[in-house]
């Protein structure tokens, strides 16, 4: 990634403004992304229900397309991620793409984590950073940590909203009914979704349930997106980084030129110093460098002197003459007895008991044995009976698993309501000074005397009130000067707007950037504005 060529401002923002980032770019590239998903969406949406058109089980076709959609994900976060660091592809390119990117990382995403609630934030670590192995769930973590309770909301809401589509367009039917049949038509539609239904409503449950999924889908890969940049903006420091490019591009010519001027001194400066004397340098060379001992011929230097002291036993030295040896191995006994030196020790732990299963005798009021497909349908039907219950204990084990995402985050949501502070009443600040009734003459006395800020200040104020004036507008305490120009548009004299321009300027580059007028740059504004603002006598 080319962190200079991004197209949004990188910025640290709170989790909820980063996935708003994703949804806004999604809204702006929203032709970029719906195409390309509805070419690739539609013929597997056909496919899918024409198989189980012929199988008669059309609900299979529902759940083919609802885990299927890692796969459609890659459309919108394909477009996005060129997006940001560039130009957002076109639809030919978006579709070529799709054949060979990002098939790798999706094993993972359609098998054992396809119900992972975090999806929307690591797919862009899986399918844009090209790791894999250790580094890769290393990265992982590392990225989802901090807004794990964030994308696992994003993930609760979009189904939420899914949901809300189903019964939007399910509701949509009835509203083209009559009032007083209503209730039948409802009881009707009833029967006819819940008492075995046909065919064709099947299949158009299916598109009402595949167009929900693509209208909420990219928004959901959106926002896992603008997680994922602003993530690795905490984490990288991206905004100070382009920064920091920005600056190197504007002192880029500066810096060259200075080393131009230092080089082309360097080169112009006269030779110091004096040559060595070849015969001095040849018996510098061959003298010792700082010497510290010189030894007489035939005397051993420090090292082999020591390495014959080094072969010298001395355990003798330190323990004497061992003579006894067997009350020397009777001290050794002693000393292994001590409890404080030895290495055993005696541990009681309570273990369970390993209880021997005993074999099932075949009853003779067991179910008889009707095949693979009879076994099927028995586990279907338990998931039917205590489905609810499932559904319940998978939920509540995911909350379980991941309370060190969400936990400390709701901790400080439901902590103690602080009470409110007193209300301090503070003395109102004194309304600003009238202005002069000769108002040139005073900007020209407070000019002479030295005190050019204070003279400009009091003639921007002068032009505020006059163009308020003119312009009939009321500006709130501390209007700001945008808010000043904007507000200057509603005068009806093009001169006067541009007057007031003129000295808004003025005051910017005195009061932000210190470049004050000179006494000619004065004497024209005053004679530009006295005359439009009525100064002049």
């Amino acid at each position: 990634m080319r962190v200079e060529t991004v197209q949004v401002e990188l910025r640290p923002r709170t989790a909820w403004e980063a996935m708003e980032l994703g949804n806004a770019l999604v809204r702006r590239h929203a032709r970029a992304i719906w195409g390309p998903s509805l070419l690739l969406g539609l013929p597997v949406f056909v496919v899918l229900n024409a198989l189980g058109w012929a199988i008669d089980q059309l609900w299979l076709a529902a759940l083919a397309l609802w885990w299927l959609k890692p796969v459609f994900d890659r459309v919108p976060l394909f477009v996005l991620s060129r997006a940001v660091f560039g130009a957002a592809p076109g639809m030919r390119a978006t579709l070529v793409a799709q054949w060979r990117w990002g098939w790798r990382p999706l094993i993972g995403h359609l098998t054992w984590r396809r119900f992972s609630p975090w999806r929307a934030a690591t797919l862009p670590v899986d399918l844009l950073e090209g790791l894999s192995g250790a580094p890769l769930a290393q990265r992982r973590r590392l990225l989802a940590d901090g807004i794990g309770g964030h994308a696992l909301l994003l993930t609760v809401i979009c189904q939420l909203f899914v949901i809300a589509l189903l019964l939007s367009l399910t509701t949509l039917v009835l509203m083209f009914v009559p009032t007083e049949l209503l209730s039948e038509s409802a009881r009707a539609m009833w029967a006819l979704i819940s008492e075995q239904p046909p065919r064709w409503v099947q299949v158009l449950g299916n598109l009402a349930f595949w167009m929900a999924i693509g209208l909420v889908e990219p928004f959901y890969v959106g926002a896992g997106f603008g997680l994922y940049l602003n993530r690795r903006t905490q984490l990288e420091a991206w905004d100070l980084e382009i920064a920091f490019r920005r600056l190197r591009a504007r002192l880029a010519p500066a810096v060259t030129l200075m080393l131009g001027l230092l080089l082309a001194g360097l080169m112009l400066a006269p030779v110091s110093g004096h040559a060595q004397d070849p015969a001095t340098a040849s018996d510098d060379s061959t003298r010792e460098i700082n010497p510290t001992k010189t030894w007489r011929p035939g005397e051993r230097a420090p090292d082999e002197a020591e390495a014959d002291e080094a072969q010298v036993p001395t355990l003798p030295q330190v323990f004497g003459n061992v003579e006894d040896g067997a009350s020397f191995e009777r001290a050794i006994e002693r000393a292994y007895a001590d409890p404080l030196l030895d290495n055993k020790r005696e541990v009681t732990r309570w273990q369970r008991k390993k209880v021997e299963e005993k074999k099932r005798e075949p009853s003779g009021s067991s179910m008889p044995n009707t095949g693979l497909l009879a076994a099927i349908a028995q586990i279907f039907a338990l998931i039917a009976e205590y489905g609810l219950w499932i559904v319940l204990a998978i939920l509540v084990g995911l909350l379980a698993w991941t309370a060190r995402h969400w936990w400390p985050w709701m901790r400080d949501t439901l902590g103690p309501v602080r009470e409110p502070s007193e209300i301090v009443v503070e003395a109102a600040p004194p309304p600003p000074e009238a202005l002069p009734p000769d108002l040139v003459s005073e900007v020209r006395r407070l000019w002479a005397e030295g005190r050019h800020r204070r003279a400009l200040a009091l003639l921007y104020r002068g032009s505020v009130e006059a163009m308020a004036t003119r312009a009939g507008v009321t500006l709130v305490p501390g209007a700001t000067e945008a808010q000043c120009l904007r507000a200057s548009r509603r005068m009806p004299d093009a001169e006067d707007r541009d007057a007031f321009a003129e000295m808004v300027r003025v005051w910017q580059r005195a009061a932000y950037g210190q470049r004050l007028p000179d006494d000619a740059g004065l004497d024209a504004l005053l004679a530009r504005l006295a005359p439009r603002f009525g100064w002049s006598a």
